[in-house]
């Protein structure tokens, strides 16, 4: 069935915690999607940060943000007092380093009142695979002044249960805080996403393809990473010079020994995958085109200039998942450099692709992103997190590219792209279309998420509360009624359109 959703991550929902999280502000939001009557919510990772503040680069690819838990949920559970959590702010910008030396703190508070119960004990039994390594590693972290695993001591540094199983019996309430941030984490989100499903609004939300290598996933599987003897990567991932930059994108995470992984029938990646699913409805997988081959630079580079791809697991990996998840809905980030394989692999998995409407104005090719060109199985975009919206965007192009876009679209006046271009998507062939909000307000650059390539002062955007106001919605609604995205295909006016 024809759909549509909005992206909005939940860092950016509005409070006065200083950043968004699991409150009133993410039930309030919604509420306004089922007011706008859309399908999804795409929340993008879930996941704590790390380097850069980016989702992208987590201390564990299965952890959940410590940030995002609700404070005053904590002190109607009686864990925290309204005096210890009254001590923000309301600002426009998310400020990472307040946040790291405050917001722990009063975790810490609450989890001393913590009693623990059935609740707790079933979800430690459920995730022990993957929490008894991140709660023993960010214990280690804290006690070794933050530093990278790489920098412990070699009694730590070396991943080896016996000499963790000492240091857990010594230190087992400093490790146990972690459990219990998790804890606390998973049981707010299942409460925010069955209140979603109630209002008829599933989550789409992102699947990094690597992990950080300061993560308790490298350090306590370093066979599974392209590792050398000290434990240092032998090659980091990134991306090839292209037009957007032309010493290409040097991302620094470890490449995966796909070789070391087929032996058990991947099952890192099986457990991923399964731990995505309980927290989505949808998962989309970030940079898809790595799995059929992957960009390898020397760890040593200062650019990604001198790269090698490489072959990566392909069909095999996927065929796998679907065997142990036949139920795993996928959305394939096919974008960048792709290649025939790229293509046929895509076509194999069935997974519908990406289509992003600011990549699609070629003046010199007839792009596979123009509406003319889409496909039903595939998700249209304005645009993502890592692109400018849609009207910083339009105010860069220069006045050719600007003539070629309001030609296509058939307007005249500049102030109607975000608008038109929105309208172009949803009546897309396409099965799905995701709008960013900021594109439906047509904010510019200020409002801009994440610019890829660098690492100042992305991810700290917040939406303002007032912005998300019922007229948007009814005017969201009108326009996925017309399009046929919602299952009421009542024309109805709208007396502002």
């Amino acid at each position: 069935m024809r759909s549509c959703g909005i992206l909005l991550p939940v860092s950016s929902l509005p409070n006065k915690y200083g950043i968004g999280n699991f409150g009133k502000s993410a039930y309030d939001f919604i509420d306004f999607l089922s007011l706008a009557k859309q399908s999804y919510w795409q929340v993008l990772p879930l996941g704590p940060t790390s380097y850069g503040d980016s989702p992208y680069q987590s201390f564990c690819a299965f952890a959940g943000n410590p940030y995002f838990i609700c404070l005053e949920t904590l002190e109607k559970e009686k864990l925290l007092t309204i005096d210890e959590i009254d001590i923000y702010e309301d600002i426009d910008k998310i400020d990472y380093g307040h946040l790291y030396n405050t917001r722990f703190e009063i975790l810490e508070k609450a989890y001393l009142r913590f009693k623990k119960d059935d609740e707790y004990n079933q979800f430690i039994i459920k995730n022990t695979n993957w929490l008894d390594d991140y709660a023993l590693f960010m214990s280690l972290k804290k006690e070794h002044n933050q530093l990278s695993w790489q920098d412990w001591p070699s009694e730590y540094k070396i991943y080896n249960k016996k000499v963790l199983q000492t240091y857990y019996q010594k230190n087992s309430h400093k490790v146990d805080f972690w459990k219990f941030v998790q804890f606390e984490f998973y049981k707010q989100w299942e409460l925010l996403k069955t209140y979603a499903h109630q209002k008829n609004v599933e989550i789409i939300g992102d699947v990094p393809i690597y992990v950080a290598l300061d993560s308790s996933d490298v350090w306590s599987n370093p066979h599974l990473f392209q590792l050398d003897k000290d434990l240092k990567p032998q090659k980091v991932a990134g991306c090839p010079p292209d037009a957007f930059s032309k010493t290409g994108q040097l991302w620094g995470n470890p490449l995966y020994n796909y070789q070391e992984m087929e032996k058990d029938g991947y099952k890192w990646w099986i457990e991923r995958i399964a731990c995505a699913t309980s927290l989505y409805d949808v998962i989309r997988i970030d940079h898809f085109r790595g799995f059929e081959a992957y960009y390898a630079i020397p760890a040593t580079d200062e650019t990604a200039e001198n790269g090698k791809w490489q072959k990566g697991p392909g069909i095999k990996l996927f065929k796998k998942i679907k065997e142990q998840l036949p139920n795993v809905r996928i959305i394939a980030e096919d974008l960048g450099f792709l290649t025939d394989k790229v293509h046929a692999l895509l076509k194999k998995c069935g997974f519908p692709g990406m289509k992003v409407l600011e990549f699609a104005f070629d003046l010199e090719n007839d792009s596979l992103y123009l509406p003319h060109n889409h496909i039903k199985n595939s998700v249209v975009y304005t645009g993502t997190h890592d692109n400018m919206p849609l009207r910083g965007w339009f105010e860069e192009l220069t006045p050719t590219e600007k003539h070629f876009v309001k030609e296509y679209l058939g307007i005249k006046d500049d102030s109607l792209v975000c608008d038109q271009m929105i309208r172009f998507a949803l009546s897309s062939v396409a099965d799905l279309v995701i709008i960013p909000i900021q594109d439906y307000l047509g904010l510019g650059v200020e409002s801009r998420i994440n610019t890829p390539s660098t690492n100042i002062g992305n991810w700290t955007y917040r939406i303002k509360k007032e912005y998300l106001s019922q007229e948007l919605a009814l005017y969201i609604a009108f326009l996925t009624k017309l399009y046929r995205r919602v299952e009421n295909f009542i024309f109805e006016e709208y007396e502002n359109s």
